[in-house]
């Protein structure tokens, strides 16, 4: 990368690491179960809520006790499930278009993170009824409260359901687009862990390797804080230690809890201290390809840290510590090797790919320039990278059989 090009990008991010600690974060209200959620809902007076799902959730008849406990309430709902894993322009609209028919004053988003991704840019539409989902992508454009707006992850990863992010796709364009506000995060989160025990297994796996890629790169890159190292470190200890549990059977309460919480530790992590060139190549994979994000991510992961060299040791030898996967008298390099060792075997021993595959290398000069225009400035890196650089990565991670 040019100089100038390199002073630019380490001033914006210097410019948001001085503001962090001014700017409106706040954590979501946690609820522990759907039942509690709509006897808040009824005690907050409200009437009629659209609940923001995908076909397979409603398939598996995952809604129908919210539902029932909302009926009881005296609240009624609507479904709107047609959020596909990399939700479209076209999702928000409908979904906006089904509020306001049915005159409802709650979103729910109820699924993994495309569904409550789908809910907060609907509720950002709401917010501003004379504009299109398009003007609204792009840092801090809402600017106005939007109508209530509660969470309840399906799934252990995405960490949604406190971030301020919701990434879209232009399908038209094959583009991933990030909207960013924090009237975007959601006042309620749902922690039940029941509604994550039927997650098919490659779901489970890909989703917990998510969450542990937010607090992985929030924590290695330039923009952390206390705060946020203190969610990174317990967000990875639990994915360590729980994650393969939660794979392995479904029914296991206490490994799914603890999955739950490592998602919310990450998604705390990543909305204060960025993400990185991880996930700006996943969402150029996820625009084009519709490839979901937990697997990108899971996948794409270990060859980064391999790339970013030394620049990280002292803070994965750090992270190995904390997992037990090394010790205090392995070297800081041996320690960081141990823990990109370690990923490497979740992923395979998790059925996860060691490759993408199916990308034509003739996409990865534009995705690419997809991932460089996201990530710089913005992403607070360990190192900065190029397009040039960030094409040949493409190389490395994606299958050329």
């Amino acid at each position: 990368m040019k100089l100038i090009k390199k002073i630019y990008c380490r001033t914006y991010q210097l410019g948001f690491r001085i503001a962090m600690p001014f700017l409106p974060y706040r954590d979501p209200e946690i609820l522990k179960s759907t039942g509690a959620l709509a006897k808040e809902l009824s005690a907050r007076g409200k009437k009629c809520v659209l609940i923001v799902t995908d076909s397979s959730v409603c398939k598996l008849g995952m809604t129908k006790k919210l539902e029932k406990e909302l009926t009881e309430e005296g609240i009624c709902s609507y479904i709107y499930d047609r959020t596909v894993p990399n939700p479209t322009f076209d999702n928000i609209r409908e979904a906006v278009q089904m509020y306001l028919e049915k005159g409802c004053d709650t979103l729910i988003g109820f699924g993994g993170g495309s569904s409550m991704d789908c809910a907060k840019a609907a509720g950002a539409c709401l917010a501003h009824p004379k504009k299109d989902v398009a003007d609204l992508v792009g840092i801090f454009k809402v600017h106005r409260r939007i109508p209530l707006l509660i969470a309840v992850p399906t799934t252990a990863g995405t960490g949604s359901e406190v971030t301020l992010a919701s990434v879209l796709t232009d399908s038209e364009r094959g583009i991933k687009m990030p909207m960013y506000d924090f009237a975007l995060i959601p006042v309620l989160a749902v922690h039940d862990w029941t509604v994550t025990e039927n997650m098919p297994k490659s779901l489970t796996a890909t989703t917990g390797m998510d969450a542990l890629t937010h607090a992985v790169e929030a924590y290695i890159g330039h923009t952390t804080s206390r705060y946020t190292r203190k969610k990174s470190e317990e967000c990875v200890k639990l994915v360590h230690d729980y994650l393969y549990r939660a794979y392995c059977s479904g029914h296991d309460r206490e490994a799914r809890q603890k999955m739950l919480l490592a998602a919310y530790d990450g998604g705390i992590a990543l909305t204060q201290s960025y993400v990185g060139y991880i996930h700006a190549l996943a969402h150029a994979l996820g625009g084009k390809y519709g490839i979901p994000h937990g697997l990108a991510n899971s996948v794409i992961m270990p060859y980064f840290l391999i790339r970013y060299g030394h620049s990280t040791d002292k803070k994965l030898a750090r992270l190995a510590r904390i997992t037990g996967e090394a010790s205090y008298e392995d070297t800081d390099r041996e320690a960081a090797v141990k823990f990109i060792k370690w990923i490497i075997h979740m992923n395979r021993k998790m059925g996860i790919p060691r490759k993408l595959s199916g990308i034509d290398p003739k996409d990865f000069p534009f995705m690419a320039e997809r991932a460089d225009r996201e990530a710089n400035p913005l992403y607070p890196v360990p190192i900065l990278l190029d397009k040039d650089v960030l094409e040949r990565m493409y190389h490395v991670v994606c299958s050329q059989s």
